[in-house]
């Protein structure tokens, strides 16, 4: 069951390529909707980053907590998981058109994307690409959402694709203000991503 559990944490960290914005988006709450859009241009203009954290799942039947590194350089990804679950570790990289999973003592998995790997695996449909966009407090472009905007017109909390999604904190590092610890609620799945260390970067310009 180490398969099932790595791949249900690496949802935190499967990728699609970065897009423009769009505008399907309803929004709401405290914030400023033309300082939101200011926020919004400036998050996504990111196109790499490092990432050091913890992950935690709670689900029907799983539950635990592991580490994470998220290393993005634009289209590329690196995704390195240790003890999820207290066992073993996993390490998911890729780029669009071939996904990689390597599993500890468990051997290695490919497909076309990330969501055919999770499909193929589990036999589950979830639009995980959308968490390049989540992690950074971006709706994802390519679908309708709806937004509430704190007091400092960031995220407070975004419903997509039957998803929900509650940022908690947020920290500033080298001018951007990003996502700090969030929370994914699913249909029988709840995530939480406690991120200890942001590294921000423009690599498309």
């Amino acid at each position: 069951m180490l398969l099932r559990h790595v791949i249900v944490f690496s949802l935190i960290a499967l990728l699609a390529g970065c897009a423009g914005i769009t505008s399907r988006e309803a929004v709401q709450g405290t914030g400023d909707a033309s300082k939101w859009k200011v926020n919004k241009e400036q998050l996504a203009s990111l196109d790499g980053w490092e990432i050091n954290g913890k992950v935690g799942i709670r689900a029907p039947k799983d539950s635990g907590s592991g580490t994470l590194y998220w290393l993005q350089r634009q289209d590329y990804y690196d995704i390195r998981l240790s003890g999820p679950l207290g066992r073993g570790a996993a390490r998911l990289t890729g780029r669009p058109g071939a996904v990689s999973l390597e599993v500890a003592n468990q051997g290695r998995f490919d497909a076309p994307d990330p969501e055919t790997l999770l499909k193929d695996q589990l036999g589950w449909r979830l639009p995980v690409s959308h968490l390049v966009w989540w992690v950074r407090g971006l709706p994802a472009p390519e679908t309708k959402s709806s937004l509430t905007l704190d007091g400092d017109s960031r995220l407070a909390g975004l419903e997509q694709d039957g998803w929900k999604i509650e940022y908690l904190s947020y920290a500033e590092q080298n001018g951007y203000w990003l996502p700090e610890r969030m929370k994914l609620h699913g249909q029988d799945l709840d995530v939480t991503l406690v991120i200890k260390d942001w590294q921000p970067r423009k690599l498309g310009q």
